[in-house]
């Protein structure tokens, strides 16, 4: 088996309007056309080649933990700038309560964790602190 990338990470959601909302305007995603599924979606460009595919399915398990734990199931996206994402979720209203950060991380690169509407942890990380 010769992998050459992960295609797309498919998240499921409650509100799928609340959802799209948010991976657009506080991630900055593109929605891209999507397949006639016979059930509630919609799918975004990340990057030049991978997707993130929401779907709406009532009989999924939803994570209930109160906080973020960055050790949980996630996905991490790779961004140009640190501060200019921080600044942004700051924007966006994300503050301390909302969002985990570690800019010295000992991964080597710096990051942040936030979580979406359905509480799904979201990585964002750089490849080098830019103060």
């Amino acid at each position: 088996m010769d992998i050459q990338l992960i295609h797309h990470v498919s998240l499921t959601v409650r509100d799928l309007d609340r959802s799209r909302k948010f991976y657009r305007e506080v991630l900055g995603l593109s929605e891209i056309a999507r397949p006639p599924f016979p059930f509630a979606g919609a799918w975004f460009q990340v990057g030049p080649a991978q997707q993130l595919h929401l779907i709406v399915n009532p009989d999924a398990t939803f994570r209930t933990a109160a906080g973020i734990d960055t050790k949980d199931v996630h996905f991490a996206v790779r961004i140009p700038s640190y501060t200019a994402a921080l600044e942004s979720l700051r924007a966006h209203g994300f503050r301390e309560d909302r969002i985990r950060i570690n800019p010295r991380a000992i991964a080597g690169f710096p990051q942040i964790y936030i979580l979406d509407p359905d509480r799904h942890v979201i990585e964002i990380n750089a490849e080098f602190l830019d103060e």
